[in-house]
């Protein structure tokens, strides 16, 4: 059999397919961007067409370029954006609205409610989430009462969810697995982490017909085969992760205490907490680091929305810069002591905060400011944020952060890995492959296929590509963190009082 794994990496603002050999490097790789949809302030969609059809432009694109036939695949690992919803027809596949992304916030009135009702301290319990529009849970609900007859339809069976991996899964495999993986099925405010199992009583909360939800399975499994017209030939599916778990996966975080953060549109942070689920107290989320053979590995997350947004809105929207690597010169020039912050609020703050009401403000600006230092302190957004889940984590009586292992697009980004460390106060470590996140769905998909024998097995391909050691001063780290929080706290109030 080959080596040879394809990985799916089907990301919010883009969708890619990469190959890798056996010891993990990449051989060849397509991208393929597609469109934003923001019908509404604080609403985000994406076209169910887009998404498919830029998933199969690509997969095809990457054989193309490596010269390969489809029965030359050893197997296909899927990674997606998590909490993404979509609903479509059992029968057709034809979904019955846009997915709603993760970012999106049109439920938060109705997650106020739940809150109100006293439902938060028993989903958390439950789920190890928050009742935050975030998940996918209320924008089910959400489809379900706002599209005409979806709710009668679904009630009659024939309508299914799914995030974003089993809607691919569905249409790969040409409707013959409606399935979804732990990791995916554990970000849904639907699935009982304890048990592995769907809830009933959250599915009442939400109202979401039991006849919608996929069948959970572990992350290295058997996902069935594409549909041979597709690419030439079927392609065994043996491995799916929600990206920011795919990423603690690819980065060989198999041990308790081992921390991977995640720099693209937005930054995720994950601990892996061994066998037993670690319940935050400081809005932190306790999910499914990964499923192997039936047993869970968890972990606890903290979930940032802008990271690379915030510079791809200071390139876009302000036009401050022609490309995110322009950042780098001005930050150098500008330098990292500097009292400009940036709160990129845009769509609310995640964790520690999880305020969907806030809104973004750049904060300590002179007459002396200019494009170099709110460029800069974009870039040390990004940071300021990480020490906020980095001191959540620890006031939760996680491990000590003995190192970060970091991947994603900003992390090629020497100046701003370089700050990292020096806000954390830690060592940050850049992997030679910082596609981690696809790498990790190639990984489940190798183990499944029999490519790997063990996690051991894995881990020996990590390698560290450039090691950033803290080197501020502890009194310049923590007044340049104490400003930053000094900014936040200004943002939320006058968020909230206006």
């Amino acid at each position: 059999m080959s080596d040879t794994l394809l990985a799916i990496d089907q990301g919010t603002t883009s969708t890619r397919a990469i190959l890798f050999n056996r010891d993990g490097q990449a051989l060849h790789s397509a991208q393929q961007e597609f469109r934003q949809i923001f019908p509404r302030n604080g609403w985000v969609e994406h076209a169910p067409e887009d998404i498919w059809q830029s998933t199969v432009s690509v997969c095809r694109s990457v054989l193309e370029k490596a010269g390969m036939e489809a029965s030359e695949i050893r197997a296909i690992g899927i990674t997606n954006q998590r909490e993404t919803t979509l609903v479509w027809d059992k029968q057709t596949g034809e979904p019955v609205y846009n997915a709603i992304v993760w970012q999106d916030r049109r439920t938060a009135d109705f997650c106020h409610q739940l809150r109100d009702a006293g439902n938060a301290a028993w989903v958390a319990e439950k789920t190890g989430l928050l009742l935050d529009p975030y998940f996918s849970g209320t924008k089910v609900r959400w489809i379900l009462d706002n599209v005409d007859g979806a709710r009668e339809r679904a009630e009659r069976g024939e309508l299914a969810f799914g995030t974003v991996d089993s809607f691919l899964l569905w249409r790969l495999t040409g409707g013959a697995e409606h399935a979804t993986d732990a990791t995916n099925a554990s970000r849904t405010l639907l699935f009982n982490i304890h048990t592995q199992n769907w809830d009933s009583a959250l599915l009442d909360m939400l109202d979401v017909p039991a006849s919608m939800m996929p069948t959970v399975k572990d992350c290295a499994a058997d996902y069935g085969n594409t549909d041979p017209s597709l690419f030439g030939a079927a392609i065994p599916i043996r491995g799916i992760a929600g990206d920011q778990h795919a990423a603690l996966f690819g980065q060989a975080c198999y041990q308790p205490g081992m921390v991977k953060s995640t720099y693209g549109t937005g930054c995720f942070m994950v601990m892996n907490t061994g066998k037993k689920p670690l319940l935050s107290r400081n809005k932190l989320l306790t999910t499914v680091g990964y499923r192997l053979n039936g047993e869970v590995t968890y972990a606890l997350e903290g979930s940032i929305f802008m990271a690379g947004a915030t510079m791809q809105w200071l390139r876009d929207g302000l036009k401050l810069i022609d490309k995110a690597s322009d950042s780098t010169a001005l930050a150098e020039q500008v330098g990292p002591d500097q009292a400009v912050y940036l709160v990129p609020a845009f769509t609310g703050l995640g964790a520690p905060y999880w305020d969907p009401d806030a809104r973004g403000a750049v904060v300590g600006l002179t007459r002396d400011s200019g494009i170099a230092e709110v460029v800069t302190a974009g870039l040390q957004s990004v940071a300021y944020q990480t020490r906020d889940l980095v001191d959540a984590m620890r006031a939760d009586g996680a491990k000590e952060l003995e190192g970060l292992r970091v991947d994603g697009g900003m992390a090629v980004n020497d100046w701003t890995m370089q700050f990292l460390a020096d806000i954390l106060g830690t060592r940050v470590d850049r992997p030679t492959v910082t596609e981690t996140t696809a790498l990790g769905a190639a990984f489940l998909a190798g183990l499944a296929s029999g490519l790997y024998t063990s996690l051991d097995d894995i881990a020996a391909y990590w390698q560290c590509d450039r090691r950033f050691d803290a080197q501020m001063p502890a009194t310049d780290r923590d007044r340049l963190y104490a400003g930053w929080q000094r900014a936040v706290k200004g943002v939320r109030q006058v968020s909230h009082d206006g």
